[in-house]
């Protein structure tokens, strides 16, 4: 154990990173540096050895991939080492080899074998309506298995759960106006079945990748972090867009955008929900740190518990 530590302690000096220093990172203090720019030989040594006990289990639900899709999109360092080492990923009917009864058998032997030390990792939302029939994730002993029924079954077993992406956080948009499913978030799914497993909300269409990740580190090192009144970490969700926006100093001046080409002015007026929106993206960006919505065109607040329908129509010619 010596041995190890004194590794560990070689390792961080050589590279100038430690476990401390990288939640830092990820969490927010660093602004516009992302988790695939810090990852190195040091912190994934550190990060494995507290991971072995601690599998995440990935389970779609009615949704469009695109959260899984964000988390691939990581490059640096592969994807395949975030993945793997860096969350300890068992279960992700995206990206595992596995299919069937086999993949099934597999996922609930896990959540069997780890109860209560864990995490859920829920994407899409939770169609309830006709006893869970709308969304069948799997079958085994030739019974299907619905996402109603893996929510019930596994919730209770894991140590805590991450509803990644609006839809699994609030419904998002399988929920929206005219849905026939009985769509819901992780939450509300839970306080219906009196599950009392604590669920941090990941929203986002989608997330960013960093949020995801960060978030599971967080969970290892210091537990639940700090929620808001909706369920999201503050650590990434505490800042409002529209107070951090680069064409907030155009608002205070009354220049308003007559359109989106225009080069100056704020996009309030266009259907911008900046001033209703909390998240970090600002200084995080998208695309490996290149840019965010705001650059391009107008904050449609994915993030927030209402959307869509809150916050539609997402543009609106002056």
């Amino acid at each position: 154990m010596k041995d190890e530590q004194q590794l560990l302690e070689n390792q961080q000096e050589e590279t100038g990173v430690s476990r401390r220093s990288f939640l830092k990172t990820v969490t927010g203090t660093a602004a516009g540096i992302g988790i695939s720019q810090v990852l190195n030989p040091a912190l994934i040594y550190a990060l494995e050895k507290g991971l072995k006990k601690h599998p995440v289990l990935w389970i779609q639900g009615q949704g469009c991939t695109g959260c899984s899709v964000t988390l691939l999109n990581s490059t640096s360092p592969p994807i395949a080492d975030i993945l793997l080492k860096i969350i300890s990923l068992q279960f992700n009917p995206t990206v595992q080899v596995s299919e069937g009864e086999m993949a099934m058998e597999n996922l609930y032997g896990i959540a069997e074998e780890y109860e209560g030390r864990f995490s859920l990792v829920v994407e899409g939302a939770i169609p309830v309506a006709e006893n869970g029939k709308y969304c069948i994730v799997g079958e085994m002993d030739h019974k299907e298995i619905s996402m109603v029924d893996v929510m019930k079954q596994l919730g209770p077993k894991a140590g805590s759960v991450l509803a990644v992406g609006t839809c699994a956080a609030y419904g998002g948009i399988p929920a929206a106006q005219g849905n026939i499913t009985g769509a819901t978030g992780v939450m509300d799914f839970f306080k219906a079945e009196g599950i009392k497993t604590p669920v941090v909300n990941i929203p986002g269409c989608p997330p960013h990748p960093d949020w995801i990740v960060g978030s599971l580190v967080y969970l290892l090192k210091d537990g639940i972090p700090k929620l808001d009144g909706v369920g999201r970490p503050t650590l990434f969700y505490g800042e409002n867009i529209h107070d951090n926006c680069p064409r907030v100093p155009m608002y205070d001046e009354g220049e308003l955008s007559n359109t989106l080409s225009d080069p100056k002015g704020c996009r309030v007026d266009l259907g911008c929900k900046g001033p209703e929106t909390y998240a970090d993206c600002y200084k995080r960006k998208w695309n490996g740190g290149l840019n965010w919505c705001v650059d391009n065109a107008v904050c449609i607040g994915c993030v927030e518990p209402h959307f869509p329908d809150g916050v539609s129509p997402f543009y609106e010619p002056a």
